[in-house]
């Protein structure tokens, strides 16, 4: 007999807690989820105080006849998976399913997976938390009695495979609003003038700031005129000099959002696979010697909050490492959101000691990307502050100003380390760039060199990337750590939106699905209701609130609205529209239908013609292989984006890089536009002639 029976979701992770457990454990794991609503029907009695009915997930029973039969054996079982809502209800469900009593001392929760916070656990075992338990529930009957009831409707009045849930359709709320925006944006011409100075031979740059001391906006060309046709001479006198010393403070560790939107900025990943990484970065990885270790802490969390332990070894390796100027003299203190639960540490490295450069032979390029991301953010969240000296200095002339500013680092500080990304070309937080002025004193005199005017249009709202929705759905209190990376996963499986240039376009099927849920279903797509529910799960998490009551609150006002769309909601037919060309197969026309990755070609004799084809985007380049056929844009069945010759099969030329109308000086080889983080770069296909973006 064995004497302990330990129990997680992964493979992974049951490895790295073996080796701390010692031999008297065995530890198993039971693959995710053992049990759940069934998928072929509702599995909530409405009639019943919406009573969940459960069943064996198809193809969890080899798992469970295993788990159940170890459990026999074991003198106490010990169910450690994940410390979240999620993790407590795995545990709850193998508690039923092995007969465990739930009032037990059986549920072990760490945030890390090293071997002190191991050994603690498992000197603290407690009984499900059953608040917990029923904050997942609440969540799971809700969203299932959103979707198993809307769902139909949709598959019956515009088309099957389709779905609606509370959070997703929010997300396709915001990037529907946003494209409207766009859309309905008018653009507004304004001016700058931007000038060349000297002083004592030293050249720098100042803009136009306004007239007679105030800030004036340049809006048209003629008062453009009226400024230049103020200044009559070339000198201008520097006044209100001012110089101070500005301190830049470190961004707070990782939470999931945060880490999700980083990645994306710095790393180009995906939420779900930033998620899927860190994962694997938590449950453990083979370090040669030191066996498999968990590298970062739990990755599911909303709080910035930081144990003394982590605090006191960051503390000693940056006074070791960069020495005690560089480390934060006094702790910050640092506020959560406004719906933080706080339930975990921040997103962090088990050991700063385990430097990335030292780890990285062990690690996938991408497992060592991520790393060293968390690694970084996390020690320079430990740092003193930079230190700036900035300069602001105004040259006038005849009532007009010019404004210089300038910037010098005194103190690296946190940006020895890190700096922190930035979203639609805005400047980056901590950027360590300097723009430096000469020694500038008031009652100076600065000569022009010469004035550029430039004419600008105020630009629409930038389409929402991955990183901004996950900020904005933050920002609002729509969704949780857990639900960001799924929500957006499903509104692109749905084909409710598309990726262009890694910004979300709605497709039209989302436009119609949306417009159908606003006219019947709007408390769905309320903002403040979905964020409402949000805290009311959190409350029901905290004990605070029954959650059969929040169901039932939701429900009866839900039923009154589904009966109304039933009767009311019109069929909706998605017309082919005429693409303009024959099929080649029997001459009829070729139509745009709608699929599950989005538009496609197709002959309208269907279904005695059964052609389809690609929608293939010419990007106006003659295929440098055979010299006949056009470069077109494809997608690889991962949908990621290549390049191809048109007339494939019979030529097979590919690219992952975008072909241009241009041949390489150097070899004569054809140009590729590969995108780097600071711009398009044209490189050539076949030698290292390479021409930076301006």
């Amino acid at each position: 007999m064995d004497d302990y029976l330990v129990i997680v979701e992964s493979p992974a992770k049951a490895k790295t807690i073996k080796r701390y457990l010692g031999p008297k454990y065995q530890v198993k794991a039971s693959m995710g989820h053992v049990r759940d609503l069934p998928k072929s029907q509702m599995g909530v009695d409405i009639n019943d105080h919406y009573k969940p009915r459960y069943i064996t997930i198809r193809g969890k029973g080899p798992v469970l006849k295993s788990l159940k039969s170890a459990a026999k054996k074991a003198k106490k079982v010990y169910l450690a998976a994940d410390p979240d809502r999620e993790g407590e209800a795995i545990a709850w469900h193998l508690a039923h399913s092995l007969d465990i009593d739930d009032h037990s001392d059986c549920r072990v929760v760490f945030n890390e997976i090293t071997k002190p916070a191991i050994k603690e656990a498992f000197k603290k075992p407690r009984k499900i938390n059953m608040d917990l338990v029923d904050a997942q529930q609440a969540r799971r009957i809700l969203d299932r009695l959103v979707g198993y009831n809307i769902s139909p409707l949709l598959w019956k009045k515009v088309k099957k495979g389709l779905s609606a849930g509370r959070v997703q359709s929010v997300a396709l709320r915001l990037i529907i609003e946003r494209e409207k925006e766009i859309k309905a944006f008018v653009p507004e011409e304004y001016w700058s003038i931007d000038g060349q100075f000297k002083v004592n031979e030293e050249v720098f740059e100042a803009s136009f700031y306004g007239l007679n001391g105030k800030k004036t906006e340049l809006k048209t060309k003629e008062d453009v005129e009226r400024v230049l046709g103020q200044l009559k001479r070339p000198d201008f006198n520097v006044q209100h000099v001012r110089k101070k010393e500005r301190l830049r403070y470190p961004v707070v560790p990782f939470i999931t959002s945060s880490l999700q939107q980083e990645a994306a900025r710095k790393l180009n990943f995906r939420a779900r696979k930033t998620m899927m990484i860190a994962q694997q970065l938590y449950e453990g990885i083979e370090l040669g010697k030191e066996g498999i270790t968990g590298l970062i802490t739990y990755m599911r969390t909303d709080s910035t909050r930081i144990s003394e332990v982590a605090r006191t070894e960051a503390k000693s390796y940056i006074i070791e490492k960069f020495g005690e100027r560089y480390m934060e003299k006094k702790p910050r203190k640092r506020k959560n959101s406004e719906n933080a639960q706080d339930a975990h540490e921040a997103v962090r490295p088990t050991s700063v000691l385990r430097e990335p450069k030292e780890i990285k032979n062990y690690l996938s390029n991408d497992q060592y990307k991520l790393y060293k991301l968390i690694w970084e953010r996390f020690i320079a969240s430990q740092m003193a502050p930079a230190v700036m000296d900035t300069v602001r200095a105004d040259l006038v002339q005849e009532g007009v100003t010019f404004r210089a500013t300038g910037s010098k680092i005194k103190f690296l500080g946190f940006m020895k380390v890190y700096t922190e990304g930035s979203d639609n070309g805005k400047k980056a937080k901590g950027s360590p760039k300097e723009n430096r002025l000469p020694e500038l004193e008031d009652g100076m005199t600065a000569v022009r060199n010469k004035l550029d005017p430039k004419q600008h249009f105020t630009q629409p709202p930038p389409r929402y990337t991955e990183a901004t929705l996950v900020k904005t759905m933050e920002e609002i209190g729509i969704g949780r750590p857990s639900t960001y990376a799924p929500t957006i996963d499903t509104i692109q499986r749905r084909n409710y939106v598309t990726m262009d240039a890694r910004r979300f376009v709605p497709t039209e099927l989302g436009e119609i699905v949306l417009n159908l849920i606003v006219e019947f279903f709007p408390e769905i797509i309320n903002i403040d209701f979905t964020a409402q529910m949000e805290t009311n799960l959190d409350e029901v998490e905290e004990g605070k609130e029954n959650w059969i009551a929040i169901i039932d609150n939701f429900y009866k006002e839900f039923a009154k609205r589904l009966s109304v769309a039933e009767q009311k909601m019109q069929d909706v037919e998605i017309k082919d529209e005429p693409a303009g060309i024959k099929c080649e197969k029997c001459g009829h026309e070729m139509v745009y239908k709608m699929g599950r990755y989005g538009k496609f070609l197709a002959c309208s004799n269907f279904p005695a013609c059964r052609n389809t084809k690609p929608i293939l985007k010419k990007i106006g380049v003659a295929c440098p292989k055979c010299g006949k056929g056009e470069i077109v844009e494809r997608r690889s069945k991962k949908r990621r984006i290549f390049y191809g010759c048109d007339r494939y099969p019979e030529c097979d030329f590919v690219s992952w890089d975008k072909p241009i109308a241009r041949k390489c000086p150097k070899c004569g080889s054809y140009l590729v536009e590969k995108k780097t983080k600071k711009g398009a770069v044209v490189q050539c296909s076949s030698c290292d002639y390479r021409e930076e973006p301006n």
